[in-house]
């Protein structure tokens, strides 16, 4: 869009137009149109450092070269956009450098399923097919958990605000405390206790769906130990465990699976946003072999075979080929621990505490509005960066993976200035 068509109050328009639902725009009021790597622009050539990534869509940056030219020289060759799900020569390109790439050398096996192309498709689908191979109907999840926004993923999600919008009761699923929900008191001893106990009300559930580290929840982070003893309850049990890694997976703690640390082997693996690679919609569900139960067509979607998704994605894989690129993200995530312990120490009115691991960390601040105070004030200086958890209390950092050293260290100067410039006033 052309600056001298935007008016002088740049979000008249969508004000004007758009449903009162918008939110980002709300936070961020101006008009983008420029993105490259770690930078966006708006209409005024105003530079922004970006600590979002399209809450984590865009973990190899904008507009990456090599994914931005093959997307380009596939339209001009005339190459089939929309297919639903027959076979197209993306399709089975991405299909091999998956295998290849990501799940061969880590000894995952996994049939991989296209459901329609946001996170909250692969949850469904995820929790259709345990409740199809198990007869159970039940699923549990946990305090603070965000797995998507309709009917059936908002089942199994945490937030309130987020359930209340449904207008229906949401049924079948259970809420367990997250790991570490009180200093004197073990969450699995707590869950146990609720499986093995016939009076507990609890029915032996089809599965037990979590994220490693809750994004929307409030960044935090399971313990490694606590992972493993969920899957081994999971077995225990026969109970399916299905983990939620569309916005901490693809790279976002440091290694392509998130739950890879924990030395853990999900049933079934959703994964969504960044697995396109440049920002375009796409989802894929990783299901265990002896669950592939499904019918041919019995989940669908028009829109489950995004070829230009698929080249994004193709292209994205290369970066998973040697160990470089995550041993990059880790020394980032160091990094960014550093300077998460600093803003700690060097401003304790904020009450702050460390979460999260890799690339997706952040501060939870214990005092009311000052995290969004704080991300206002950044979004004034030029720093895209949002805040989560159940009351917004905390300061979010996602960053594209690709941000290099000047990045971060520029991303935060702007996040030191403006807690500064907010606890001044």
């Amino acid at each position: 869009m052309s600056t001298a068509i935007i008016s002088n109050d740049k979000m008249e328009t969508f004000e004007k137009y758009e449903s009162v639902v918008r939110s980002y725009s709300r936070g961020w009021p101006t008009v983008f149109e420029k993105a490259k790597g770690y930078k966006i622009w708006d209409v005024d050539g105003k530079e922004f450092i970006d600590f979002f990534a399209g809450a984590g869509a865009l973990n190899y940056g904008h507009n990456d070269d090599v994914m931005q030219e093959k997307l380009i020289e596939y339209i001009r060759n005339d190459g089939i956009l929309h297919s639903l799900d027959m076979g197209t020569t993306p399709r089975k390109m991405f299909l091999e450098a998956f295998q290849e790439t990501i799940l061969t050398p880590r000894n995952l096996r996994y049939q991989i399923m296209f459901p329609g192309p946001t996170g909250t498709n692969s949850v469904e689908s995820a929790l259709k097919i345990a409740r199809k191979v198990t007869g159970r109907d039940t699923v549990i999840s946990f305090t603070n958990a965000f797995h998507g926004m309709t009917i059936g993923s908002l089942s199994v999600t945490g937030n309130s605000f987020k359930r209340h919008g449904a207008g229906v009761p949401l049924h079948h699923s259970v809420f367990m405390p997250f790991d570490e929900y009180a200093e004197d008191q073990d969450s699995l001893v707590y869950l146990e206790r609720f499986l093995e106990d016939n009076g507990s009300g609890v029915a032996l559930p089809a599965a037990i769906i979590l994220e490693t580290v809750q994004g929307e929840g409030g960044i935090n982070a399971a313990r490694m130990e606590w992972l493993r003893k969920i899957e081994t309850l999971c077995k225990r049990w026969d109970i399916l465990l299905i983990v939620d890694d569309v916005q901490a997976g693809c790279g976002r703690t440091g290694t392509f699976f998130s739950f890879e640390p924990a030395g853990i082997n999900p049933d079934i693996v959703c994964l969504s946003k960044s697995i396109g690679g440049i920002g375009l919609p796409m989802a894929i569900t990783l299901i265990k072999p002896e669950y592939d139960k499904w019918g041919p067509g019995e989940h669908n979607g028009t829109f489950r075979g995004n070829n230009l998704a698929f080249i994004g994605a193709t292209e994205a894989l290369r970066y998973w080929e040697t160990d470089d690129f995550s041993n990059e993200i880790k020394a980032s995530a160091a990094f960014i621990r550093r300077q998460v312990d600093s803003i700690i120490d060097r401003f304790p009115e904020l009450k702050g505490e460390a979460r999260g691991r890799g690339l997706m960390q952040g501060i939870a601040v214990n005092v009311e509005g000052l995290a969004n105070e704080i991300c206002a004030e950044s979004f004034n200086r030029g720093l895209i960066i949002e805040t989560s958890g159940p009351n917004d209390e905390v300061v979010k950092f996602l960053p594209p993976l690709i941000i290099d050293q000047v990045g971060l260290e520029k991303g935060f100067e702007i996040l030191n200035q403006s807690i500064k410039h907010v606890l001044s006033n």
